[in-house]
């Protein structure tokens, strides 16, 4: 019994101490591999060699097509659209009816500035022939105010020596009133003659305005076409009700459009001098249907944060756009001494390129100019930088993770 005992509790030491035994032999009799050796990736890219040139960039716009005089017409008075002869895009001839409005509305207001007028007229004739009477009326009075003054006199001479009566006396000292009086008025309507008679010029005056004024709306209720044109928007129809000012049609000139394009800071100043030097800078526009060259004509008033806006002139195709058209453009601008042309895929950030030294990339600070084509029209940008010297390997294939010190392997052809 003990020794049935003993056998179990040595028996879990011998199988721990075999299994040890099998374990250190296991290791112990291991191969040991050999660690692999860190090596540092190479990237594969291709390379132009910089070459300095003189070379004309050019730089991408977008413009819209404007019409610095677009006309809207309005309505000269309130009233009912009579007839409307065009429609939105229609090509029209100087002195074309477009719209009529009902002459009836206007008449009315020409009939009562005419009978104003006439009235007025009538009133200064009249002030004229009273003028005239109380000027001969006032040489009378005085006549007649000179002889009741006599009449006084007489009269009191005659008191004093006791051959008249006071009753007389008083009565005609009463007609000497009387004629004073009279005399006063009748000088003050002559002298306020001037007055009254500016008064009624004035209302003359305000009265003709009013006559012309009703005239121009009878007029300007039949609209016509002051020039070539083309109607960019109908705003009425027939029958419709309009207050004075509505605008009833819009038209711009055939041969009179420009285009508006906001020019970025980083050009404005070579732009400015060409100009000022009397050079002429051209845009063209890649689209086939416009072909043609658009000249810059001139630069904004007033300039932005961005840039400015410029403007350029449109001559043969002005009847195949339209107002608030939008247009690509492509303008020259003049040519740069000392610039290097590289593909866009070469710069990073508009403002990098990198440069091959031993193998591995070296970073560039450059500023853009512009852009260009190659002979075979493969799209170049514009480069200067002083850290180039012609024959310098420029990196062309573009790295997401480019950064200096990268090491790169240049494909051969």
């Amino acid at each position: 019994m003990i020794a049935r005992t003993s056998t179990k509790i040595i028996l879990p030491f011998v199988v721990l101490l075999i299994a040890g035994v099998l374990y250190f032999s296991l290791v112990s009799s291991r191969t040991e591999r050999e660690r692999p050796a860190l090596t540092e990736k190479v990237w594969q890219i291709d390379i132009i060699e910089a070459r300095q040139q003189t070379l004309s960039p050019s730089v991408t716009l977008y413009g819209r097509i404007e019409s610095p005089e677009q006309l809207k017409a309005a309505a000269p008075g309130g009233g009912i659209v009579e007839k409307v002869f065009v429609r939105n895009g229609a090509r029209v001839d100087q002195g074309q009816p477009l719209v009529t409005m009902d002459r009836r509305d206007f008449a009315a207001s020409l009939l009562q500035a005419e009978a104003d007028l006439r009235d007025i007229d009538n009133q200064i004739a009249e002030l004229k022939i009273r003028y005239q009477s109380n000027r001969v009326s006032l040489e009378t009075e005085r006549d007649l105010l000179a002889l009741a003054n006599d009449e006084v006199q007489r009269l009191v001479e005659l008191k004093k020596q006791n051959l008249s009566a006071d009753t007389a006396l008083n009565s005609a000292r009463s007609e000497l009133g009387r004629r004073k009086l009279e005399v006063t008025a009748r000088e003050l309507e002559v002298e306020s003659y001037p007055a009254k008679l500016q008064i009624l010029t004035a209302r003359h005056d305000r009265g003709k305005a009013e006559l012309d004024q009703a005239k121009l709306a009878m007029d300007r209720s039949s609209i016509k076409a002051p020039f070539d044109a083309i109607i960019s928007e109908v705003g009425v129809a027939a029958g419709d009700r309009v207050s004075m000012g509505q605008i009833l049609i819009s038209l711009f000139p055939v041969n009179d459009l420009e285009i508006r394009a906001h020019l970025p800071t980083n050009y404005v100043k070579s732009v400015q001098l060409a100009l000022a030097e009397g050079r002429q800078l051209d845009a063209s526009v890649a689209n086939r249907k416009y072909l043609g060259r658009f000249p810059l004509i001139r630069l904004a008033g007033e300039a932005e944060a961005t840039g400015i806006d410029a403007y350029f002139t449109i001559d043969a195709i002005a009847e195949q756009l339209r107002p608030g058209e939008l247009l690509p453009l492509s303008l020259m601008l003049p040519a740069e001494n000392g610039v290097f042309a590289v593909p866009y895929q070469a710069v990073y950030g508009n403002s990098r390129v990198y440069r091959v030294v031993e193998n591995r990339l070296q970073a560039l600070d450059v500023v853009t100019i512009g852009q260009s084509s190659a002979e075979d029209g493969r799209a170049l940008v514009l480069i200067r930088s002083s850290d180039i010297e012609p024959g310098d390997q420029i990196a062309i294939t573009h790295l997401p993770n480019a950064v200096s010190g990268l090491k790169v392997q240049i494909n051969v052809e």
